[in-house]
């Protein structure tokens, strides 16, 4: 086969047929083997039952429906786990991702050898002050700590190797980053292609301000995951050393000039005692935190698990 589109949504029964429509247009207009996968991510409105209906006339349509509102990390997630396809497309329910960019974007995978593909939004539709600013202070803040040479870090409209896909796990929030997760997982050749930003047509975005915290919050996070997630002693043991060692130096100071000061009055009537006492005790805390994150890193599961409700399978894989 040769491309899977993954498709998140929620609350979305507007846009489904003409979205699906598209893309099946799209597909047949290059004679792509094709299949879609819908991921409702417990929409609240009639967005199942639309999928139902267009997997009836169209057998290249897989869904999965969850039980309650994951979040789009868990819902492409598990649309990953369903792909056949050798190229991989992740799209936006909404219409403001085209479907015409898909040929090109599965050329760049094929020929290019790319791992990667992530469309940049380079002329947006979307309010300059909620959503243009604070995306490009974003993606630089990203670039800064990742490296990763990317304009649009959290554009929907990516392409992927079956084999990228395949070896990563999205949990959380952590959509955002798939690029960085990628990486981190040995796929380092990433490539970049400006895409066509449409007018939302129907409803409202899903996204409230508080994507803005959560972003930088996971941005933290996954630098700390992917520096220190397979060796946290590293992390917590080097801070806890710095720290005691610190607190070691306090207390030798303070035994010294009790020892050999004169005008010595009392260890304990000294502020500085108290600093070394502290920076040692915290020391050992750290150190020990390092030793129970190496336990638990060792013996959790890989895998996150998601209350499914119903699921539709592909009745024909081929050309249609």
């Amino acid at each position: 086969m040769d491309i899977s589109v993954v498709i998140p949504l929620y609350n979305e029964e507007e846009s489904l047929r003409e979205l699906n429509d598209w893309i099946v247009r799209v597909m047949q207009a290059n004679h792509f083997s094709f299949e879609i996968v819908y991921v409702d991510d417990g929409s609240s409105d009639n967005s199942w039952h639309v999928i139902e209906e267009l997997s009836k006339a169209h057998p290249q349509i897989k869904a999965i429906q969850f039980r309650r509102n994951y979040g789009k990390s868990a819902a492409l997630n598990e649309g990953f786990k369903q792909i056949q396809g050798d190229v991989v497309i992740t799209m936006d329910s909404d219409l403001q991702d085209s479907p015409d960019e898909i040929p090109e974007l599965y050329n760049m995978i094929v020929e290019e050898k790319l791992d990667i593909v992530s469309g940049w939004k380079k002329k947006r539709h979307d309010s300059t002050l909620m959503k243009n600013i604070p995306s490009k202070f974003y993606n630089w803040s990203t670039r800064k700590f990742f490296g990763i040479k990317l304009h649009d870090m959290n554009c929907g409209l990516k392409a992927y190797r079956n084999e990228v896909v395949k070896n990563i796990e999205v949990y959380g929030e952590m959509h955002r980053y798939i690029p960085v997760i990628a990486k981190w997982a040995g796929f380092n050749r990433i490539g970049e292609k400006v895409v066509s930003h449409q007018k939302r047509k129907y409803g409202v975005t899903k996204f409230g301000l508080d994507r803005f915290i959560k972003g930088y919050l996971d941005l933290l996070t996954i630098n700390f995951v992917s520096r220190f997630a397979q060796r946290p002693m590293h992390f917590f043991g080097a801070f806890g050393t710095l720290t005691f060692f610190a607190g070691f130096i306090i207390a030798s100071y303070l035994v010294y000039t009790k020892f050999f000061t004169v005008s010595y009055t009392g260890m304990a009537d000294r502020p500085l005692f108290y600093f070394g006492l502290l920076a040692m005790i915290v020391g050992v805390q750290l150190f020990l935190s390092g030793f129970v994150a190496e336990m638990i890193s060792r013996n959790s599961p890989e895998k996150s698990k998601y209350h499914i409700k119903e699921t539709i399978a592909c009745k024909d894989l081929g050309n249609n």
